[in-house]
């Protein structure tokens, strides 16, 4: 147990709780005191507490309101509901684990030390054994890590480390040992995909499935499109930037209303929007889609929006090389917060077509924010916190109330992504001409250098799936977390994009990608 555990305390009568208060004191708690609902949130909010005993019966917020809002900040937060009754609904909350325990009125101070007691030690019993499974399983990832593995194992790894990384607390120095496992773990997953990626696409043309992971252009036909049987409506989610540990927690706050089978598929590289996103629209590697459609691919490469316009007209193509042509279907992408809100006031609308295909900007828009925002960076420093910033948009979201309001109805809805993210903490140089590309993970032109030890660089673009051009002739992806600078200003722009949340490259985070299927519970 912590050596000053810290209680928080709200109830409208907390003056006549003071003997209580004295004796958690005196035992070596810190007490905070609110006598409403509202401080108790804000509270919460401001400060990092180990449990909160709240009365279920206060004026203006009363305990249930108190505590939802208190869930949606700190969901992982012991809450002890005060009653004056042992009512049928405090016991269902506390069996679904919204409340830790309940206490009935009067309490005395004792049974209140007990019960902080025994939360306190449950929550550290809970974290030691954590640590304890994650100091066990490192030694095995390791040298899992210094043999040849297959891509399921791989995904199998990453889900791993995401796993250990959310539950991981209280333990600074297992959290070191982890951070220094998870690049390790992204060094070699590069040389992997350095080495297996022109196999995949060799065998992607030659038709064979074998050895190898489902990749972005068949993710419609491998997840959606065996789905529309025309039973009931598929909707299809593609939330852009979306890494697998956001997802975990976008899972949480879905899992009262939808059951859900998850795998993952892999982005083509480079993992960058105009690339993987218009493959899984067209059901092309990028290669193919430049052939048959070269008036729509002939966009700048930074024109990234131009790059993006055909998506639905690629989507229609698609379902008639397939042969379903005749299916119902509405293509919207969402990229303000207007567009949100009016999507989520037409939800019904989608679920009268046979496939709906819904485009969701905000998480890259996030993402990119955070590059340019030092507010953004403030909040959101590492990885945790960029996660945790990006669950409170989610539990606040016209997204999750439109899920929710399709949850009400009998429809199928698979949730993935185009390409995740990477805080990108290394840079490496590079050198190109003046037509070179200007993304930061991965960059497009003639006579191309980097460093082949950070960098996966394409010569042959035929067997890598990509298209080439009289601009460009090769391309280079950075592997792990490294970022491309030119030798001039150097150090500035080393600076500059040092933190920030990039994409196009090769690592764990940005091609290993969650393919969800939910079906409503009721």
């Amino acid at each position: 147990m912590n050596s000053s555990p810290h209680v928080l305390w709200a109830d409208d009568e907390i003056d006549l709780l003071r003997p209580h208060i004295r004796l958690l004191e005196k035992k070596g708690y810190t007490v905070t005191s609110v006598s409403n609902g509202a401080d108790a949130v804000e509270r919460v909010k401001r400060n990092l507490f180990d449990v909160v005993l709240l009365d279920e019966q206060m004026p203006g917020m009363d305990g249930l309101e108190t505590l939802s809002a208190i869930k949606q900040t700190a969901p992982e937060l012991p809450v002890v509901m005060v009653t004056k009754s042992e009512e049928e609904h405090l016991m269902e909350e506390a069996l679904g684990g919204q409340i830790s325990d309940y206490l009935t009125k009067p309490v005395n101070p004792s049974q209140v030390l007990l019960t902080c007691k025994r939360l306190l030690e449950r929550v550290q019993l809970r974290r030691d054994r954590i640590s304890h499974d994650y100091l066990l399983r490192f030694s095995q990832i390791s040298t899992a890590l210094m043999n040849p593995l297959l891509h399921w194992e791989w995904a199998d790894i990453y889900r791993e480390l995401v796993r250990f990384d959310i539950e991981l607390e209280g333990d600074d120095g297992a959290r070191q040992v982890l951070a220094d496992q998870y690049r390790d773990a992204n060094r070699a997953f590069g040389r992997y995909v350095e080495r297996e990626y022109a196999n995949w696409i060799r065998a992607v043309d030659q038709n064979l499935s074998t050895n190898r992971p489902v990749l972005s252009h068949e993710v419609i036909p491998t997840w959606v499109l065996p789905q529309v049987t025309g039973k009931r409506p598929v909707v299809f989610v593609i939330i852009d930037c979306m890494r697998y540990d956001q997802w975990l927690e976008f899972e949480q706050l879905l899992r009262p209303h939808f059951s859900m089978q998850a795998g993952f598929h892999w982005s083509i590289l480079p993992t960058a929007t105009p690339y993987s996103r218009n493959a899984i629209f067209s059901g092309l590697l990028p290669r193919d889609i430049a052939r048959r459609y070269p008036r729509a691919w002939a966009a700048g490469e930074d024109d990234e929006h131009s790059r993006n316009r055909n998506e639905e007209a690629f989507l229609r193509d698609l379902l008639r090389r397939k042969h379903r042509s005749d299916l119902r279907i509405r293509y919207v992408k969402l990229v303000s917060s207007d567009d949100g809100r009016a999507f989520a006031q037409e939800t019904s609308d989608y679920l009268q077509s046979d496939l709906s295909a819904i485009v969701v900007n905000f998480v890259d828009i996030l993402a990119h924010g955070r590059s340019d925002s030092d507010i953004l960076k403030e909040l959101a420093p590492d990885e945790r916190a960029y996660r945790a910033l990006t669950r409170t948009w989610f539990a606040h979201s016209w997204l999750l109330q439109a899920l929710r309001d399709m949850a009400q109805h009998d429809c199928t809805i698979i949730v993935t992504t185009d390409h995740g993210a990477i805080r990108s903490l290394h840079a490496t140089k590079v050198r190109g001409d003046r037509n070179t590309s200007t993304a930061l993970r991965y960059k497009i032109g003639r006579s191309l250098k980097a460093s082949a030890k950070h960098a996966l660089v394409i010569r042959d673009t035929e067997a890598y799936g990509l298209p080439s051009n009289h601009v460009a002739d090769s391309y280079i992806i950075a592997k792990e977390d490294y970022y491309f600078v030119y030798p001039t200003n150097y150090h500035h722009y080393l600076n500059l994009y040092r933190n920030s949340m990039q994409h196009g490259g090769a690592s764990m985070e940005e091609m290993i990608l969650p393919v969800i299927t939910l079906r409503p519970r009721h």
